[in-house]
This record gives structure tokens, C-alpha cells and sequence, in this order.
């Protein structure tokens, strides 16, 4: 039984292979049921969260990732979020790899960003807007940059200190990003805007966003929180990571529904349905797209499967 490390799994997955991967995942299917989550009361702080991510392919690979979801935990110096990784065979149901989650599940969730970018951003899209300064950050502006041709990218957040910080983990990569001061600002200029935030207000204004922008979700996990307002849902054609999940978890698709300022008809699809085909993604340069997701345990069994064959060379 092998384990890997965090930097194993960065020098595994590279984004290219991973979309990849996550795109015939999701053209092939996997049982992936919708994820069991636990409020956790915490003293003196906000309620944490537990998450069970199971999934599994016929003849193929078992997983199952436990994740916690600590808010506070900034404060402390400690990540938000923790999770670990099983991965066991689907022919005999032995333990054949355990991962650590934190960059498995960093990197499978900006690579399903980066998939959605492939299908509903504009393939001459070069202005990215990252909306946040957790671990997520430097993950979705190298992955979105690795399927469109980027140029510029600008780093937003309430800290500038935590902003700064996320310039210089691009700039060690060799990506060059600055900082944006005035979201407003940058949001109307951009070609892609991703937001990976722990909010519960709308950080982006439906009013803001110019033809042919390209929107990308991420945070709100929860039906309390969301990043986007009503006005951005209805301006945009809507897709989601999977109907299941985000139909009842994702914050900005659940207030929208009750608000009726989005109807069921118009989603036009999942990632499922983009994969096969089932789906059109961008129709045409000044349509406005929208991708929300809340994570789906499929991606993780991809990135985990793709990270033991190419280490373990099986």
C-alpha cells in the first residue's frame, strides 16, 4: 500500500493530463453519490463542517474522501479546509493508496474549473480575475491559464497582505499576477473572472459583468453562503459540476430557485452533459456563462486513480 504527499501529488498531476483525465471521467461516468455533510459545533467560533465523498467505478477504483471545513481556522494559521484520501481496488476491495487531500482535492477542484473554462469561457479569453486568497487561488489561476491563452491575472481579497501572498506563490511558478484593488473595476474588465471564497454575500453584481465575460464558482458549498447575486444568474447561461449536487447545496443556485430569479429550465447542463456532448457550452463571443460548482466525489477518484497509475506505473 502506497502513500502520497502533497508535493507527490503536485508533481503527478500536472493540469493538462488531470483536465484530461476529468474530462473522459466525466464522458465515462462513475457511481457518485451526492455527499453527506455534518455540522460541527465548535467553541467560540463558527460551526465547522464534516463531508463524506465516496465514489467508484466498476473494475476500476474505489475512493472515499473525508474532509472537514474549519471557517475560523484562518485565524489560527491553520487551513480551512483538511481532508485524506483512501483509494482502494473495485476488483477486490484491498487499500492500495491512501493521498493526502489537501492537493489532491486543490487541484482536481481548479482542473473541473479549468474543464468548465474549456467549453463555456472564450478561447481567446486573456484577462483572469481571481476572487480570493485561499489555497485555491494560485490552483485556478495556473489551471484557467493552462487551457487559454492568458496574459494578465489579477489577485482580489478583503486582506492585501493574504493577496500579496498568493502574487508571490505565482510569481515561484513562474506566472506572473498583480494585485487588484477595486473589484468592480476588474470584474468588468475581465475575461474570466474565479471565485473561491467562503462568503455568504454576493461578491459579484450581475450589473458588472460585460458580454462574452466568462464566470467561475466555487465557493458557497452550502445553501447559506454565495459569491454572486441574483442579476448574475439571470443575465448568464447557467451550468453546473453535477445537477445532483449543486441543486441542493450550491449556495447561489438554491437562493436564486426560492428568490424565482432562476427556474429549473434554465440550467442548461452539467459537466456530464458537456463531456458527451449532451450539452452546447459557449454559443457564440458576447454570451455571458456561468459555472458553479460545489465539488463532485468523481473528480477525486480521477485525480487519484491518475496520480497512482503514473507513480505506482499500474
Amino acid at each position: 500500500m502506497r502513500h502520497f504527499t502533497n508535493s507527490e501529488i503536485i508533481a503527478s498531476l500536472d493540469w493538462q493530463p488531470l483536465v484530461e483525465a476529468l474530462r473522459e471521467g466525466f464522458r465515462r461516468g462513475a457511481h457518485s453519490p451526492p455527499r453527506p455533510h455534518y455540522t460541527v459545533s465548535v467553541p467560540d467560533a463558527r460551526d465547522a463542517t464534516l463531508l463524506l465523498m465516496p465514489a467508484w467505478s466498476e473494475g476500476r477504483y474505489i475512493g472515499l474522501k473525508t474532509a472537514t471545513v474549519f471557517p475560523d481556522n484562518g485565524r489560527l494559521g491553520l487551513p480551512t479546509v483538511t481532508s485524506y484520501y483512501m483509494l482502494m481496488s473495485a476488483k477486490d476491495g484491498r487499500l492500495v493508496a491512501t493521498l493526502d487531500g489537501g492537493e489532491l482535492t486543490a487541484r482536481r477542484t481548479a482542473a473541473a474549473s479549468a474543464l468548465a473554462s474549456s467549453y463555456l469561457s472564450r478561447p481567446d479569453s486573456s484577462r483572469l480575475l481571481i476572487i480570493g486568497t485561499g489555497k485555491l487561488s494560485p490552483n485556478l489561476a495556473a489551471a484557467h491559464a493552462a487551457v487559454r491563452p492568458i496574459e494578465e491575472i489579477a489577485i482580489w481579497g478583503r486582506d492585501r497582505s493574504k493577496a500579496e501572498a498568493v502574487v508571490g506563490q505565482l510569481a515561484e511558478q513562474g506566472i506572473k499576477a498583480a494585485i487588484a484593488d477595486n473589484l468592480e473595476q476588474e470584474v468588468r474588465r475581465a475575461d474570466i473572472v474565479s471565485c473561491a471564497t467562503l462568503s455568504t454575500e454576493p461578491l459579484v453584481r450581475g450589473a458588472w459583468l460585460r458580454p462574452g465575460i466568462h464566470l467561475d464558482l466555487v465557493g458557497a458549498f452550502t445553501p447559506t453562503m454565495r459569491e454572486a447575486d441574483d442579476e448574475a444568474l439571470r443575465r448568464a447561461r447557467v451550468f453546473l459540476d453535477t445537477q445532483e449536487g449543486a441543486m441542493t447545496e450550491a449556495g447561489e443556485i438554491v437562493q436564486a430557485m426560492a428568490s424565482g430569479a432562476l427556474q429549473g429550465e434554465d440550467i442548461q447542463g452539467d459537466l456530464f452533459d458537456l463531456a458527451r456532448g449532451d450539452a452546447q457550452g459557449r454559443s457564440g463571443p458576447d454570451e455571458i456563462t456561468l459555472f458553479k460548482s460545489v465539488g463532485c466525489s468523481l473528480e477525486d477518484l480521477v485525480a487519484a486513480e491518475l496520480c497512482f497509475v503514473r507513480c505506482a506505473g499500474r
